[in-house]
């Protein structure tokens, strides 16, 4: 399984130990954390959460993905697909190990500096993960949840594709969800070729 995907602007590579630069400018920035995560982390904590954050199960196909301008090299976020956590606040690390897909639902997901937002990054980068998830893995459903204020990734779930499902039940609370399954996905690229 290719790892390494592509788009127009874009790389996704799997997240490596290298990549704590990025790490410590999206989760330890107040903005970039308002909806994700909340708070900012520590910066100290940086370096003991990139063991787990590089973690990766079902033959890579889940994990995080770091996210890299082409043209210049520049790291802007991350893009995820993770088990979506229902009764505790972060994803649990304990599924994300061995060969097979982690039980309950797997979550795409993403976060970017704020010098990347407004491009169509996050929109890029999620569309070409969904077509990673559903061509070349065995996943065949996809949610994401928003914070409700988070109008602007909402919108980048929808350009996506994703659809609007009302409440799901994640991180501790009811968040505005999104859903997407494999047959859906390749209906909406079949009618974007014949159309």
């Amino acid at each position: 399984m290719n790892l390494i995907l592509e788009t127009d602007r874009l790389i996704l590579r799997p997240l490596a130990a290298d990549d704590l630069d990025i790490a410590i400018t999206l989760w330890t920035d107040p903005e970039v954390t308002r909806y994700v995560a909340r708070r900012p982390f520590p910066k100290d904590e940086m370096s003991q959460k990139m063991p787990i954050w590089i973690r990766r199960c079902a033959g890579g196909a889940v994990g995080i993905w770091c996210v890299i301008r082409k043209d210049t090299g520049e790291k802007l976020g991350s893009a995820v697909l993770l088990p979506l956590p229902v009764d505790v606040d972060d994803t649990d690390w304990s599924l994300v190990q061995g060969d097979t897909l982690p039980d309950g639902e797997i979550e795409i997901g993403y976060v970017y500096k704020r010098e990347a937002w407004g491009h169509g990054y996050a929109t890029e980068a999620c569309t070409r993960l969904l077509q990673f998830a559903f061509e070349a893995s065995s996943i065949t459903d996809i949610v994401a949840v928003t914070d409700p204020e988070n109008h602007a990734s909402g919108h980048v779930l929808t350009k996506c594709g994703m659809q609007p499902v009302g409440m799901i039940h994640s991180y501790t609370e009811d968040l505005p969800g999104y859903r997407l399954s494999a047959d859906q996905w390749r209906a909406q690229q079949s009618q974007t070729v014949s159309g």
